[in-house]
């Protein structure tokens, strides 16, 4: 049962939603096996390029809400000012530039799972309330007194030390807690060395398609030498 689940993750008709073969990934496969379908939070951690949002796709893919949205946010890239907003939504007229009400990731994301990217980027004034919704599922729109409630499960990822974080106050421990039911660490490329012929061979064929390119793969010169080198960047670097 758990290999034909796991063959459900890495193969498809179209491509492999995730490629890992060596020895060092096996604990991420039958976490991703065993705890996909059910509705635990899940916090995802690796170094940056390790493959982070691609267990977060695996996980939604194993659980019964796969028919429903995946909604990605990067924490990192959302402006303080505007953080409650793009989690919450907000009404028409809550601040000067909301023209229109706005949905927020939580309700688009409801039924189904919101992916919380780079969570340790969550600024801590708005820590508490995120807490709240992990509680609850309830919350308010920006400007508006009305309170919605969703059903969400959350994944969230960071490369940082969230302990670390806690001890030196930047981040609840509380909120911790909550997003941390399971934890999942994603191995760097140099430790899943294994892996390389196949993302390389996976990488190329895309790239092939996507440039109108005839290759039919890499030479030995090449593939020692993408095997050798130690990939401080991880999956991403060699996608690139």
């Amino acid at each position: 049962r758990q290999l034909e689940q796991e063959n459900v993750l890495l193969r498809s008709e179209a491509q492999p939603l995730l490629i890992a073969e060596a020895r060092a990934m096996r604990p991420v496969l039958e976490a991703i096996a065993r705890i996909g379908p059910s509705q635990a939070n899940v916090l995802i951690t690796g170094e940056n390029g390790a493959g982070k949002g691609i267990v977060a796709q695996a996980l939604h893919a194993a659980s019964a809400r796969k028919d429903k949205s995946l909604v990605t946010v990067n924490t990192a890239s959302i402006p303080d000012s505007l953080f409650e907003s793009e989690l919450f939504g907000h009404v028409a007229g809550a601040f000067t530039d909301a023209k229109n009400d706005r949905i927020g990731r939580f309700k688009l994301a409801d039924g189904g799972t919101l992916f919380l990217d780079e969570i340790a980027s969550i600024p801590a004034n708005l820590q508490s309330k995120l807490l709240r919704v992990l509680e609850s599922g309830e919350f308010e729109p920006v400007g508006s007194s009305k309170t919605h409630h969703v059903d969400v499960r959350i994944l969230s990822a960071t490369n940082a030390d969230l302990g670390k974080e806690v001890a030196e106050s930047r981040f609840r421990q509380d909120l911790l807690y909550r997003l941390k039911t399971v934890e999942i660490r994603i191995p760097p490329l140099r430790e899943r060395k294994e892996d390389v012929p196949l993302l390389a061979a996976h990488f190329l064929k895309r790239h092939a398609s996507r440039y109108r390119k005839e290759l039919a793969g890499l030479d030995p010169a090449a593939m020692q030498t993408l095997l050798d080198y130690s990939w401080p960047g991880n999956v991403r670097e060699l996608d690139h």
